[in-house]
């Protein structure tokens, strides 16, 4: 099985493909550090591959790293995406997870950044 982390830009996706595989990625706080496709596999899961894909807005992709992974999704159609949602910005990053809906491939949605949402005093009610 595969599973592609989809996401926007710096929201966490390298830094899950790290901890799900035990790899050592790099992780920056800004945009375009991945700029290719990563494959890893699942710790304790050999059959389970993760694709982390570099940060996308839209599935109308403007940069090269944007193509990288909107090629992949619609043309390597993975098992799952894992839709990394930073939690402190979901307007911004719902916009992509609708489009990834319309895909029609199972998909979950992460919420990453609760603890900074909580520090800064707010919750969200799922």
């Amino acid at each position: 099985m595969t599973f592609a982390l989809a996401g926007n830009q710096n929201c966490g996706k390298t830094t899950l493909f790290n901890q799900l595989t035990g790899s050592n990625q790099h992780v920056g706080n800004f945009p375009g550090v991945t700029v290719e496709r990563k494959d890893g596999q699942i710790r304790g899961h050999k059959d389970a591959t993760v694709v982390d894909l570099p940060g996308i807005y839209s599935l109308s992709p403007y940069t090269s790293e944007e193509i990288v992974t909107r090629d992949f999704l619609i043309n390597s159609h993975p098992d799952g995406i894992i839709n990394i949602v930073d939690a402190t910005n979901i307007e911004r990053n719902l916009y992509l997870s609708l489009q990834l809906m319309e895909l029609n491939i199972p998909m979950v949605i992460a919420l990453n950044m609760m603890d900074e949402v909580r520090a800064n005093g707010g919750t969200i009610k799922i």
